[in-house]
């Protein structure tokens, strides 16, 4: 035996949560406690970790915890973000912070203008006036007159009754408190990403995996439904559910068997996805998959590289979705050449110098479109990429610049990247 229970009973503000409960768990014992929120279920697992003391009843009938000295016994708790010391009421009131703060400034700016301090300047006057009037505009703008409405509603919408609002955070159920940071995030308008991940997937289902009675794809999306089930009892909508593997074949498929049997938002990525090349490859063959099937929401690209290549890489990638999709690519677009036999322009130097500053573009030319052509070959290079806004190529100490296949201006090599710059800075303007 690992651990036994018998006569357990807990009271919380005068309501009987655990009534002479009895709990044995034998070796090799895997149990599972279920019901609804506030019923005790995380009391009893803190009464049997020593973490809380039960109530004192009299003998024979006294509560009795066995433990087996061969074991430790631990208890991981709920984190629900909220705050032990506060009130319920107080809890969700932090929400609403900023405006309190508001309300104090107010009152403390009238204090000053009604003469209770009479060595105020009229400059100093004149400044609090404006204070106040932005404050004010500040307070009406965001409800701050309806704070108590808003808090009452949200408090009774979610199911604490009135005579709960005094209630210390500390004294309620894992549940209640997870209910209540919802909430929080609710009035906040904060989505919250429900993670699964393959190799953290919960006991039984891994077990299911191992026996091969189940893929790992379907096993992820199991784990979703639950989260997303637990999500909607609490009447909470605003989350995206984010399912990642680090095979390719298995986010891919994990995402379809969710995507058919619920409307939940997705997440779509590839875990460990690699270094910056295999990870690129990696991301763009399950993503653009997905997307062309018109499954997912948003995209995270995890390399195993700087946090700007990820941002980049996700970018050619709805850009690549986009354009099989036949939609317009907007933003900016480089197209540039490898190193060939007939390469007389140096491309890769080129690119590197300017990429950053190129991509930066994008948040200009969000709902736009420009294309960068860097090419290697003065022949032929001009009318391969007309279709560029602005191209650059040459040979030697002679570089080309083109707008549109037709070239524009021929310079050297050293005033190639001012020249470029005037240019670009036309095409600019022109968008």
């Amino acid at each position: 035996m690992i651990i036994s229970v018998e006569n357990i009973t807990k009271v919380y503000n005068g309501v009987k949560v655990l009534d002479n409960v009895n709990v044995a768990v034998e070796d090799n014992d895997r149990i599972g406690l279920a019901g609804i929120n506030g019923c005790g279920k995380s009391t009893l697992l803190r009464i049997m970790t020593g973490l809380e003391i039960p109530e004192k009843q009299p003998e024979p009938d006294n509560a009795k915890i066995y433990k087996s000295k061969a074991q430790n016994i631990g208890f991981l708790a709920q984190n629900s973000g909220v705050s032990g010391n506060n009130t319920v009421y107080d809890e969700i009131r932090s929400v609403f912070k900023n405006l309190d703060e508001a309300a104090k400034r107010l009152r403390e700016i009238e204090a000053v203008l009604s003469g209770e301090n009479s060595e105020i300047d009229s400059e100093s006057s004149s400044g609090l006036h404006d204070e106040y009037s932005r404050v004010t505009a500040y307070f009406e703008a965001n409800d701050g007159y309806l704070i108590n409405v808003k808090i009452t509603k949200v408090l009774n919408g979610m199911g604490f009754a009135p005579e709960t609002y005094r209630q210390v955070v500390s004294t309620l159920s894992g549940g209640e408190k997870t209910r209540l940071a919802l909430e929080k995030a609710a009035i906040r308008n904060i989505p919250i990403r429900i993670g699964i991940n393959a190799g953290s997937l919960p006991q039984d289902l891994r077990q299911k995996v191992e026996g091969a009675a189940m893929d790992t794809a379907e096993a992820m999306a199991e784990a979703a439904e639950r989260e997303i089930a637990i999500f909607e009892d609490f009447g909470f909508k605003s989350y995206i559910v984010s399912m990642k593997a680090s095979g390719i074949a298995d986010t891919i498929r994990a995402n379809r068997i969710l995507s058919q049997r619920t409307a939940a938002p997705l997440h779509l990525g590839v875990t460990e996805a690699g270094p910056l090349t295999a990870g690129v490859a990696r991301s763009a063959a399950a993503l653009l998959t997905l997307l062309a099937e018109g499954i997912g929401d948003t995209i995270r690209v995890s390399l195993s590289d700087t946090m700007e290549n990820e941002v980049i890489a996700g970018r050619e990638i709805l850009g690549a979705a986009a354009e099989l999709a036949g939609q317009k690519v907007r933003g900016v677009r480089i197209v540039s050449c490898p190193r060939g036999g007939r390469h007389g322009f140096d491309t890769h130097g080129f690119t590197s110098r300017w990429m950053s500053r190129l991509y930066a573009l994008n948040q200009r030319f969000i709902d736009k479109d420009i294309t960068v052509a860097v090419m290697g070959c003065e022949v032929n290079g001009p009318q391969e990429a007309k279709h560029a806004d602005l191209g650059i190529t040459g040979a030697g100490d002679k570089v080309l610049i083109f707008k549109s296949g037709e070239i524009i201006r021929t310079v050297t090599a050293a005033e190639a990247d001012a020249s470029f710059e005037e240019e670009l800075n036309k095409i600019i303007k022109e968008k």
